[in-house]
């Protein structure tokens, strides 16, 4: 009696570890954020996707695979030739979650990495064909028009996947080096082409007031000529008169100008004072 007792607890104890094991095989789980698609060993892919919880399963006859259909961030870069035969590189920045409608149709044509066979080579063709259709300086001028025709183009691609887009975004748009090289030779060729200009207006300014300087001094010596003609050469005296004052007032205020009377030699007398 005393012999059979281990026996028998192995037996509890292997029953137990059997029935431990049973959810393992009978019972799995789907977390938030995630979708189940049935293999059925004999139906084949189940229409029916899983939610979320804790779900049934035959052994063996059914196997889960798990789907994960949160947004993703997928980072795509190209480089193509603009309409003018300039090269660019273009950066497209793609938010993706599959359609959980479509993840039976997914799982039997693409498989678990559907993103890493659909999205490259769709994100490329779309970018290649659209830039294809501009030239370089209307990429600058025209980037929100462009990145809003490409969004458009990628996000239709891709619906005929079952893969729904929320966001497609042109992060980075770099030109080549002959293209950065031209845009400063055009640049240099504009700054002088205005600074060409400044001077052009500047010599015709100039002109101008050479202009009008000139006709002002002819109308001034005509004038002088009808009073002359007309009063005599009064006025000459007036303005001599004039001058000779303007002079008198500018010699009047110097402190080195000293006057002396006339006809008399007093420089002369103060040297014959100093030899005696």
């Amino acid at each position: 009696m005393t012999a059979a007792v281990p026996a028998i607890v192995q037996r509890i104890g292997l029953g137990l570890s059997g029935l431990a094991a049973v959810p393992a095989f009978f019972l799995y789980d789907v977390d938030g954020g995630q979708r189940v698609v049935m293999m059925n060993m004999f139906k084949g892919v189940e229409e029916d996707v899983k939610g979320e919880g804790t779900h049934f399963r035959i052994p063996w006859v059914q196997r889960p695979t798990w789907y994960n259909i949160k947004l993703r961030p997928k980072l795509i870069q190209t480089t193509t030739g603009t309409k003018d035969l300039q090269m660019v590189t273009i950066h497209c920045r793609m938010l993706f979650r599959p359609n959980v409608d479509g993840l039976p149709h997914i799982h039997k044509t693409l498989g678990e990495d559907y993103d890493e066979r659909v999205l490259p080579s769709v994100a490329n063709e779309v970018m290649k064909a659209t830039i294809a259709h501009y030239n370089a300086e209307q990429l600058l001028t025209q980037r929100e028009h462009v990145s809003q025709e490409i969004r458009e183009s990628i996000v239709a691609r891709a619906g005929q996947f079952n893969i729904m887009m929320e966001d497609v975004s042109i992060t980075h748009l770099m030109y080549g080096k002959e293209f950065a090289r031209a845009i400063e030779e055009k640049e240099v060729a504009l700054q002088e082409s205005e600074r060409q200009k400044f001077v052009v207006l500047a010599a015709e300014q100039e002109r101008q007031a050479t202009v009008v300087r000139a006709e002002g001094e002819a109308q001034a010596a005509l004038m002088i000529s009808e009073a002359l003609s007309k009063h005599g050469t009064g006025l000459i005296e007036v303005r001599r008169i004039d001058a000779a004052r303007d002079i008198a007032e500018s010699l009047a205020k110097s402190p080195n100008v000293m006057y002396l009377p006339g006809n008399q030699q007093m420089l002369m007398n103060m040297g014959g004072q100093r030899q005696q």
